[in-house]
C-alpha cells in the first residue's frame, strides 16, 4: 500500500508501518512490555548527544538499553520527550545526564504491545 492510499488507522497512507512485518529483538519486545506495566519511564541524554539513557533495569548494560531506545523510537513504537520530566520522579541517578524527560508509547506502540500480548513474539 502506498501512501495516500490509507490504511484504515488514519494516517493518510504514511504510517509507514502499515501491513508490513514489525521486526522486532528480544530486548525491543522486552522494553515493550515494561511500558505495557508502566506507561512512562524517564529518559535522559547528554547535552552534546542524542543517545537516550535509561537506568531503571539492570538486566542489560545501559549501552544496550540506549540502542533499544534509539531503535524503538526509530520504528515509532515510543517518544522520547526530553523537554517533558516525570513528576515526582528522582533524577538522582541520571545526574551525569543534564537533559532529563520522559518517554512512552505511542500508538504505534500500543498496537505493538496489543499484538504480542496476543499473538506473542514469533521465530
Amino acid at each position: 500500500m502506498g501512501c495516500g492510499e490509507g490504511c484504515g488507522n488514519r494516517c493518510g497512507g504514511c504510517c509507514g508501518g502499515c501491513g508490513r512485518e514489525l521486526v522486532l529483538t528480544p530486548g525491543e519486545a522486552a522494553m515493550l512490555r515494561r511500558f505495557a506495566e508502566i506507561p512512562f519511564l524517564p529518559v535522559a541524554r547528554r547535552r552534546d548527544g542524542e543517545e537516550p539513557v535509561y537506568l531503571e533495569e539492570w538486566e542489560r548494560p545501559a549501552e544496550e538499553y540506549s540502542e533499544i531506545l534509539f531503535w524503538l523510537s526509530l520504528k515509532g513504537l515510543i517518544s522520547l520527550d526530553y523537554d517533558l520530566p516525570l513528576s515526582n520522579f528522582d533524577y538522582a541517578a541520571y545526574a551525569a545526564y543534564p537533559v532529563q524527560g520522559s518517554m512512552a508509547l505511542t500508538a504505534a506502540g500500543q498496537r505493538a504491545v496489543e499484538l504480542l500480548e496476543l499473538q506473542g513474539m514469533g521465530e
